[in-house]
């Protein structure tokens, strides 16, 4: 599952950076419009069922009740396919209103059309990699994940440069969805549809809406919290962009927003191990090993994005110049959104913890209300900031949900956060910054900062004491699966033993 969020995130920062690289600020701006509205399609469209089958699958297969395997799948697939060809007619529909009424961008309606289109495609993967997921066929799920990313960046560029322009781009989504889906069925067919071909479905009409009621009430919170998620982080801050700026500006602020992003790769691995660690803890009334297990993820995370996050404030610039000399005009942006993406990654941690202890809905209280609050102030101050406004906002908003939420937690799990371990997290970071302060914001210093930062900062974090016997461990555990590069990880763990507390 990691394997495939990294294909997947990767894949994305490919697919976006070539766009805007090809399609230039305004065509990169009409295609920052549409693509939230695709997420946000296939969420609504799909009704978070993608979990909900996983869930259910996995619990009857180990009830070794093949009949509700085989009709969750097929009751689930069929609410995914109405659904997905409802929506694709609305929004096709409404893609004329919304791109000259709403956003004054006539240039918008083919493209918000071509989105219509990926929509059954999209809800139909996403039921296979439920169904992959529930029989813990994790492998599939990257298959299908490479199928969609291959065929999607190199069927948009080719399109693109052919002359399709934004189109070009929306299509290739379509293509590598289509892509995705036959893989996966073909993958279905040779493995879980062996197994179930024999079995006879029996249920009748009422049973079967009884499966899809009980599939409907377990995805509901899934699907507000991902598009609270959506909403948050694409959907609100593009939008009123688009609303107030030209199609440009909609482009500066679509390639600040992945690229700040980038660090939550690291928190959806903690979070990934946490959310079943901290089960266990809950289940076990394990208080010690709970605490242990909520000081370090935070810790790990802080650890980990505090300094990238201080990196791509110093260096955004020369980051943005990579893409295109005009992407620099984001430059203030995406310092902002650095800032607000350590927040969100700490938020995700929360999050893996409210889980862990079955209350799944907090979260999605928590970032429905930040959604709403990102909205009001984004309006507010998008028209007088430009994009730096609602660069400020979803900061805002990050900082609102990670308090409140991780606030709560700590108060339910009775458990505080050791006050010593961050501020010598603090200190080191602030080392690094002053490194990267002193280096020229240029490309080739961006090259020598990549290379050295990792050194600097190791220095730092021992110079500080921040170095302990517990990240020696993992160190060590960690270099027995390296391979060949096992023997230099443990002579760099025997070097920290030194100096570890």
């Amino acid at each position: 599952m990691l394997f495939g969020a990294f294909i997947f995130r990767m894949g994305g920062a490919i697919y976006r950076f070539t766009m805007a690289y090809l399609l230039g600020p305004m065509g990169y701006g009409i295609l920052s419009l549409a693509t939230p509205m695709q997420g946000i399609l296939i969420m609504i469209a799909s009704g978070g069922m993608p979990p909900a089958i996983a869930k259910y699958v996995a619990q009857y297969s180990a009830q070794d009740n093949d009949e509700m395997v085989k009709q969750v799948i097929h009751t689930a697939t069929k609410m995914v396919l109405i659904l997905g060809m409802l929506f694709s007619v609305a929004i096709f529909v409404l893609a004329e209103p919304l791109a000259v009424g709403l956003f004054h961008k006539p240039e918008a309606i083919l493209p918000f059309q071509l989105v219509a289109f990926i929509t059954p495609f999209s809800v139909l993967v996403g039921a296979l990699r439920g169904t992959f997921q529930g029989k813990h066929q994790m492998g599939n799920i990257v298959i299908t994940k490479a199928f969609e990313q291959v065929f999607m960046i190199i069927s948009a560029i080719f399109l693109v440069i052919a002359g399709f322009f934004v189109a070009g781009a929306i299509i290739g989504t379509t293509i590598g969805f289509i892509a995705s889906l036959i893989a996966g069925y073909v993958l279905y067919r040779r493995g879980i549809g062996l197994e179930l071909k024999n079995v006879k479905l029996t249920f009748n009409f009422r049973q079967e809406l009884s499966i899809a009621k009980m599939l409907l009430i377990f995805s509901f919170p899934v699907v507000i919290t991902g598009l609270a998620e959506l909403a948050l982080f694409d959907f609100v801050g593009n939008f009123v962009v688009g609303i107030y700026l030209a199609s440009e500006y909609v482009g500066y602020y679509g390639i600040a927003t992945p690229i700040a992003r980038l660090p939550l790769t690291i928190s959806t691995a903690v979070s990934t191990a946490l959310l079943p660690a901290a089960t266990e803890a809950v289940s076990t009334n394990d208080k010690n090993l709970l605490k242990t297990y909520i000081n370090q993820s935070y810790r790990y995370v802080t650890l980990l994005v505090l300094p990238l996050s201080v990196g791509t404030m110093f260096f955004a610039a020369p980051i943005l110049n990579i893409i295109g000399p005009a992407y620099v005009n984001a430059t203030s942006a995406l310092q902002i959104l650095a800032v607000g993406m350590l927040f969100f990654t700490l938020y995700t941690v929360s999050s893996s913890i409210a889980q862990g202890f079955g209350k799944p809905y907090l979260p999605m209280v928590v970032l429905v209300l930040g959604t709403f609050l990102d909205l009001g102030l984004s309006l507010y101050l998008v028209p007088i900031y430009g994009i730096n406004g609602t660069a400020i906002a979803t900061t805002i908003s990050g900082f609102f949900i990670m308090a409140i939420l991780s606030w709560k937690i700590l108060k339910i799990a009775d458990v505080s956060l050791s006050r010593d371990n961050f501020i010598r997290i603090v200190a080191a970071t602030s080392i690094l910054g002053l490194f990267f302060w002193i280096l020229p914001k240029t490309l080739p210093f961006l090259m020598v900062a990549l290379i050295l930062a990792t050194p600097v900062y190791a220095v730092s974090i021992i110079a500080v004491g921040g170095m302990k016997k517990s990240d020696v461990r993992a160190i060590y555990t960690l270099s027995n699966k390296m391979g060949p590069l096992s023997s230099t990880a443990k002579k760099i763990a025997d070097f920290m033993d030194r100096f570890a507390k």
